[in-house]
């Protein structure tokens, strides 16, 4: 039902996914409702539908956000025994979702928005320093943004006061596709954790699905293959950038 959730605002789109179960949690809800689309797509930004965002990078639909948030919510919310988590957005791009994921962290909480390509990087800063909830989180700093090859991960430190909260990953939402699930990001991913990745069926990459993937507390690894989807390439930088 996705293609029935456009809207003419930004609370009428959100408020489209819920009516029509692409949201289901007031907490997920509530977090769209902080963000204007309008500050990160370009054009026609309450379609729910993707739009480019150059250097062949895309905004994904808002009803793909949704589902990824509502497929990692469990390792998302802080919590007793999860009271900072740590999230990396790899291929962040226009930065949406980016700001989405940090209403939901939680004041101690951080994510790490990567792109590899520096423009799409700053450009994600860019449209969140566009309203105060957004420059609020910058300068607190529980979202970040980084240049760096998403296949490989990331090694961010912990937070001041944080340190024992470690540097791996509750959440590794990945907004392109992958040739493969990478062992670097398996590796990164906390006991418990989960990975929400688009991954190639083939190797041209003409058809593809999500998967979610979840980490025990033993270190025990599950794989779900949940739809099938059609993504950006998750590659190397253009050359020159």
């Amino acid at each position: 039902m996705a293609w029935r959730c456009s809207g003419s605002s930004n609370a009428a789109l959100i408020d489209n996914m819920w009516r029509h179960g692409l949201i289901t949690d007031p907490a997920v809800k509530a977090a769209f409702e902080r963000v204007d689309r309008a500050h990160y797509a370009p054009v026609s930004p309450y379609d729910d539908s993707p739009q480019p965002i150059g250097h062949a990078a895309t905004i994904s639909a808002p009803h793909m956000h949704a589902s990824a948030l509502q497929h990692v919510l469990p390792f998302l919310l802080p919590s007793a025994r999860r009271p900072a988590p740590r999230v990396l957005d790899v291929g962040s791009g226009s930065g949406y979702l980016t700001h989405v994921l940090a209403e939901l962290v939680g004041e101690r909480g951080l994510v790490v928005g990567l792109e590899h390509i520096r423009e799409l990087r700053d450009l994600g800063e860019e449209n969140m320093r566009k309203s105060e909830g957004g420059r609020t989180l910058l300068e607190g700093g529980r979202v970040k943004f980084r240049v760096g090859d998403g296949r490989l991960g990331l090694v961010e430190e912990a937070r001041r006061g944080e340190e024992d909260g470690g540097t791996r990953w509750d959440v590794i939402h990945v907004g392109a596709s992958a040739k493969e699930v990478h062992t670097q990001l398996l590796d990164q991913l906390k006991s418990p954790g989960c990975i929400f990745i688009p991954v190639d069926d083939d190797e041209v990459g003409y058809s593809q699905h999500i998967w979610r993937i979840e980490k025990d507390a033993a270190g025990k690894v599950t794989k779900h293959c949940l739809f099938g989807v059609r993504y950006v390439p998750l590659t190397d930088a253009p050359r020159g950038s």
